[in-house]
């Protein structure tokens, strides 16, 4: 990761939760000493795995296969908090704002996030409300216990807030200002963004018009190619998402756009167009991956089953990544932005 250019990453709070549970990864001196990882690191409040698990992804929603069919795991939400069913060995839990706060505190994060019901495309706007209402009251007992455990043993700690407030513009001003109200380090943008991309990029601007200049701002599970150019000109600082490794897992390598030739962000090496391809992975790009192999060598890999392509993807989509983010920021310093995502995007 620090090769490819990553400054800050993510660990996930639900999946640790199940295993191997907080209390082991404390023994282990917390996540930056059992992974070896010294720099900055974030952990999400789990809410967005319950919401997934219990009714499908945002990345489905925005694609639109919300009818697929996925095991659900989600018991129920109350509010007391959420209870869900361990897709590892059925074992029952319930995640209650307190509860998340003390895993974070646990895994040793520096940035952590209270926890908050993301709500589902389909639901309608007084189900949205209730949620939301239910978030802020969540939000609050979950600011509350940062305040009481904030000099506890993981050490010092930033809570980011969350907007929520579905794809009704009144709900979203509303969280918003909830959120400017309470005293976290930064904002995260949540919740339903929508059943298409434009949809999603009105609903970031209608989160980020209260907010203010002073705290960062991150959108949660977002990190498309144009969908980071379009939500960083609506204020949004810095994302999340798996797309770039989930992508190298079906044998997908991130590319500029323009350069693609298919108005594509990414080009599948499993294509038998790539066989004979004696070009690097990317020719813009000078990670491990495109300095040491072609893509007929990657295409043969993945042919043969071979778990080295999906590394040799993952290092190369992750360096893809930085380089984008860097691009980012160099055309926001030059004043150069509309230019420069012309040039990613065409």
């Amino acid at each position: 990761m620090k090769a490819a250019g990553a400054q800050i990453i993510l660990a996930n709070t639900y999946h640790l939760i199940i295993q191997p549970g907080p209390e082991a990864v404390a023994r282990l001196g917390g996540l930056h000493a059992m992974m070896a990882w010294d720099g900055p690191l974030l952990t999400d409040s789990g809410g967005f795995q319950i919401f997934s698990l219990g009714h499908g992804s945002v990345a489905e929603e925005i694609k639109g296969n919300r009818g697929a069919e996925r095991p659900r795991t989600l018991i129920g939400i109350d509010e007391q908090g959420a209870t869900f069913r361990s897709y590892l060995d059925g074992a029952i839990h319930t995640l209650t704002p307190e509860g998340s706060i003390q895993a974070q505190r646990q895994l040793g994060a520096d940035i952590i996030l209270v926890l908050d019901e993301c709500t589902p495309y389909h639901v309608d706007r007084d189900y949205t409300a209730r949620s939301m209402a239910l978030s802020h009251r969540w939000a609050t007992r979950s600011v509350a216990e940062f305040s009481r455990a904030r000099h506890g043993s993981a050490g010092p700690q930033a809570l980011y807030g969350i907007v929520q407030g579905g794809v009704y513009d009144d709900l979203r001003r509303q969280s918003a200002q909830f959120a400017l109200d309470q005293p976290t380090f930064g904002h995260a943008v949540g919740g339903c963004l929508g059943g298409s991309p434009d949809e999603m990029y009105d609903v970031v601007a209608m989160a980020m018009a209260p907010l203010d200049d002073d705290r960062p701002v991150h959108l949660l599970g977002i990190g498309g190619i144009q969908d980071i150019w379009e939500n960083v000109a609506k204020g949004i600082d810095t994302f999340d998402c798996v797309s770039p490794t989930r992508i190298a897992r079906h044998g997908g390598a991130l590319i500029r756009p323009a350069l693609s030739g298919r108005a594509r962000d990414h080009i599948n090496l499993r294509n038998a167009r790539f066989r004979d391809d004696q070009d690097p992975l990317d020719p813009e790009c000078g990670c491990y991956s495109c300095a040491k192999f072609t893509r007929a060598y990657l295409h043969h890999l993945l042919k043969a089953g071979e778990i080295l392509a999906l590394q040799l993807l993952t290092i190369h989509n992750i360096a893809f990544m930085s380089r984008l983010m860097n691009a980012v920021r160099e055309a926001i310093r030059h004043d150069d932005f509309a230019a420069q995502r012309q040039h990613w995007l065409g």
